[in-house]
């Protein structure tokens, strides 16, 4: 069957954090993710938040970001009842394609190491995924 991948609309805010919540994405609804925030990020020219429809439902969704030298995936979703079906790939590759658009030569990933399914996705998309990596961030608040 054929899902369709377009643009999410910030008229599908409700449904793109209903999806991350059913996947168990972590995410910060009062601080980064919240409506007013994400309305930046619907409106950025850098940036793109691509949905997978069933029908009108939701089923999966990818944002793509560029810090103006590398590319980064970020929020890769695929509903639970959708998974083992190679969708994550066709996001993946979507996404690839907006941040080549962009001229970027590198497109990371951050992925946490319970994310099996989001490790898994990116393997396949032949990402070399590294161990001897650490992540840091410095925050103004639990929420950002």
């Amino acid at each position: 069957m054929d899902y369709p991948i377009r643009p999410i609309t910030s008229d599908e805010y409700d449904s793109l954090i209903h999806l991350w919540s059913t996947c168990g994405l972590p995410h910060h609804p009062q601080g980064r993710d919240s409506f007013a925030n994400m309305i930046k990020e619907f409106e950025r020219m850098e940036t793109c938040i691509l949905g997978m429809y069933d029908g009108d439902r939701l089923i999966g969704s990818v944002v793509g970001t560029s810090d103006g030298r590398k590319g980064w995936i970020n929020r890769l979703a695929v509903h639970p009842d959708y998974r083992g079906k190679g969708l994550a790939q066709i996001l993946i590759t979507d996404c690839e394609i907006f941040l080549k658009g962009l001229s970027l030569k590198v497109i990371a990933c951050l992925i946490e190491d319970w994310n099996t399914p989001s490790l898994s996705a990116f393997k396949k998309a032949g990402y070399e995924l590294r161990d001897d990596l650490f992540y840091g961030s410095k925050r103004t608040s639990k929420e950002d």
